[in-house]
């Protein structure tokens, strides 16, 4: 007890020293009508480390920005349907308590705004409606490289042509039969929505379906804060952000850009470091060793590549079946992986294949080292693969459809998992073999990254509705959570030490974390 009350001053004393320096800024929100506004989110870029912080505005229409670092800072609101003046190069001190007030002027509702579930429900039906959503929404929304952009039929054709090729170790999978016929009627639609002749009123909140797809947060809902590190470019497309002892996190590049990063979160800097493979690599996973290496995994080559912290580069090993997600065995080294379940011995440099988990999806490890993880297929199951003698064992979940994506086994050696398709959370005792499940609110939940905090709440991210949400597991209640950006894609959630949950935004370029005000 003597010792964790020691420690337990220590973090308090190391926590006032790191905030002692820190500025603030607060202020209100108010509407056009004059009245306060609930909801809004305040968003505060420092012009040197690029890195924004994102709060919301209360019932009381006030925000505060907390533990900013000193520096020149962009201060505004986004608010769909609305508009402020921004604050450009206001200029913090240490210690500084800043004030501005803002005041929101109508403007309208982009399409850019809007989430993947609206744009099922809003965009009008058409030839290639549901091929769109079906093959251009798998990495990306249609928000930032769709309805952000005009283009003529043959601009968007010359787009199209670039995913096949871009991306055909996925699209041209013959299960998908993305044929020319298919591409044309892609090419169509995109051009009837978002074309130079596009039929889309200027706003989404014009048509009268509108209001009926907008989700209404709680109170508890605006406790949450975002701070967010943009890429060195654009089209990183970052998966995931994962933390390492040294408090660096380590970044992987999703489609062409074929790098790892390494984020610094107090200055913000991002170095890189690319893979030797031509092409497409699609690295989907980067993952710490031990040893001080780095692992990643590259869809778009099958390969797995070890990061060598004293050359900084980047060996690649080729493996015949797919690559998708790693975990790192602490206690032995070995690299797992999904795509096909694969364990990988980094000294005799070999493969293990698991001929009875031909594909899969998410992977997490228990105590005993073995490997839990999910057929991403419209029945596909649960599953455990031991680390001693290499049985599979696999788990029908209750839902049927459920689809599950990725897998987390907590602290208990309790099993939770993301029934995307189902709109669920699933929970497995391995000691019982019972599943547990929990819907999640909303007409599209799809649950995709999936992490597990501090307090043992569960949260995930919705693919589709623009959210993330928290699941308390002994009431069985969700809390809602908005985003500071449409479009969120987040793939992966990691805990760091400092309780915050890390994520990476692909379509935004952006890594970051959130964490619930006090």
């Amino acid at each position: 007890m003597r010792l964790s009350a020691s420690l337990g001053m220590i973090s308090l004393i190391a926590l006032a020293i790191s905030t002692a320096d820190a500025a603030t800024i607060t202020g209100t929100v108010k509407g056009p009508d004059g009245q306060v506004f609930r909801g809004a989110f305040v968003q505060a870029r420092n012009a040197k480390t690029k890195i924004t912080v994102n709060v919301l505005s209360d019932n009381q229409g006030r925000y505060r920005v907390e533990n900013l670092a000193a520096g020149d800072y962009r201060v505004q609101i986004r608010a769909p349907g609305y508009q402020a003046d921004t604050v450009n190069a206001m200029a913090l001190t240490p210690d500084q308590n800043a004030t501005h007030d803002f005041a929101l002027k109508a403007s309208y509702v982009r399409w850019t705004d809007i989430s993947m579930y609206q744009g099922i429900q809003l965009l009008p039906e058409a030839r290639g409606k549901n091929l769109f959503f079906i093959h251009c929404m798998a990495c990306h929304g249609f928000e930032t490289r769709m309805a952000a952009v005009k283009r003529n039929e043959d601009g968007w054709r010359d787009r199209v042509n670039y995913m096949r090729e871009a991306m055909a170790y996925f699209i041209a999978r013959p299960q998908l039969n993305f044929n020319d016929q298919k591409a044309e009627d892609v090419v169509s639609y995109i051009n009837h929505v978002f074309g130079e002749d596009s039929v889309l009123p200027r706003s989404p909140a014009d048509l009268p379906q509108y209001n009926d797809t907008v989700r209404k947060f709680s109170d508890d809902a605006l406790k949450i804060v975002y701070t967010e590190y943009e890429t060195p470019g654009p089209n990183r497309m970052p998966w995931s952000a994962h933390p390492t002892k040294d408090g660096s996190f380590w970044v992987p590049y999703y489609g062409r850009a074929n790098k790892i990063g390494r984020l610094n979160p107090e200055t913000g800097e991002m170095k890189e470091y690319p893979v030797p493979h031509l092409g497409t690599a699609a690295i989907h996973s980067a993952v710490p060793h031990p040893d001080g290496s780095v692992w990643l995994t590259e869809q778009g080559s099958n390969k797995l590549g070890r990061w060598d912290p004293k050359t900084e580069k980047i060996t690649e090993y080729q493996d015949a079946v797919g690559k998708h997600t790693v975990k790192i065995d602490p206690r032995t080294g070995d690299v797992w992986s999904t795509g096909a379940l694969t364990r990988f011995d980094p000294k005799t440099e070999k493969f293990t294949h698991f001929p009875d988990v031909p594909t899969c999806y998410g992977i997490d490890l228990d105590a005993e080292g073995n490997a839990w993880f999910t057929e991403l297929l419209p029945n596909g199951k649960i599953g455990k693969a031991d680390a001693k003698t290499g049985k599979v064992t696999k788990y029908t979940i209750p839902t049927q459809g459920a689809r599950p994506r990725r897998i987390v086994v907590d602290g208990e050696g309790i099993v939770w998992f993301a029934e995307f398709d189902a709109g669920k959370i699933g929970r497995f005792d391995p000691k019982t073999e019972t599943f547990k499940e929990f819907p999640l609110p909303g007409p599209k939940a799809t649950p995709y990254a999936l992490g597990i905090d501090a307090d043992k709440k569960v949260w995930y991210s919705s693919e589709y509705m623009d959210v993330v949400g928290r699941l308390d597991p002994d009431t069985g209640k969700v809390i809602e959570y908005p985003l500071p950006r449409a479009e969120n894609t987040m793939r992966d959630f990691f805990l760091d030490d400092k309780g915050r949950m890390w994520f990476g935004s692909p379509a935004n370029d952006r890594v970051g974390y959130f964490h619930l005000a006090k």
